[in-house]
């Protein structure tokens, strides 16, 4: 199954436990309008914190197990929650959860500090932060 990472399965099991890890890139993302940034008809790159914010806004909207161009341990489980479960701070505690196991699978991500969930409009939102091996990062994701 292919690898959602940009570089490929260069990374040997070996140097990403050493830490040995290539700087991460990723395809520009236009988050507002849902698509690839160009660049004089060229896909702009991205890297370091800027390419992980794609990698998990992406990770946050593909459900598990759907596509067989990723692999078994990229995306989330939300589906089961869509018409079954009300907006509320259980199910924002059920979610963090899988927030929480979707993104640990980067190993550029180091630790989930803080998820914090709010309701509005009958719209869950989640500010996330963590760190990487890069530093601090806040994330923000609204699921319908």
């Amino acid at each position: 199954m292919s690898n959602p990472f940009v570089s490929g399965t260069s990374n040997s099991i070996a140097s990403i436990i050493n830490n040995n890890l290539p700087i991460y890139t990723e395809y520009a993302w236009d988050f507002a309008n849902d698509r690839f940034i160009y660049n004089m008809g060229q896909h702009k790159i991205v890297t370091e914190n800027e390419a992980l914010k794609v990698w998990i806004y992406k990770t946050l909207k593909t459900e598990r197990w759907h596509y067989l161009a990723y692999d078994n341990a990229y995306g989330i489980e939300l589906e089961k929650f869509i018409g079954t479960h009300t907006n509320n701070s259980d199910s924002a505690g059920e979610i963090e959860q899988y927030i929480k196991e979707a993104l640990l699978i980067n190993p550029y991500i180091k630790s989930i500090d803080k998820i914090q969930a709010g309701v509005n409009d009958d719209k869950l939102s989640y500010a996330i932060y963590l760190t990487t091996i890069y530093g601090t990062l806040n994330v923000k994701s609204v699921n319908n």
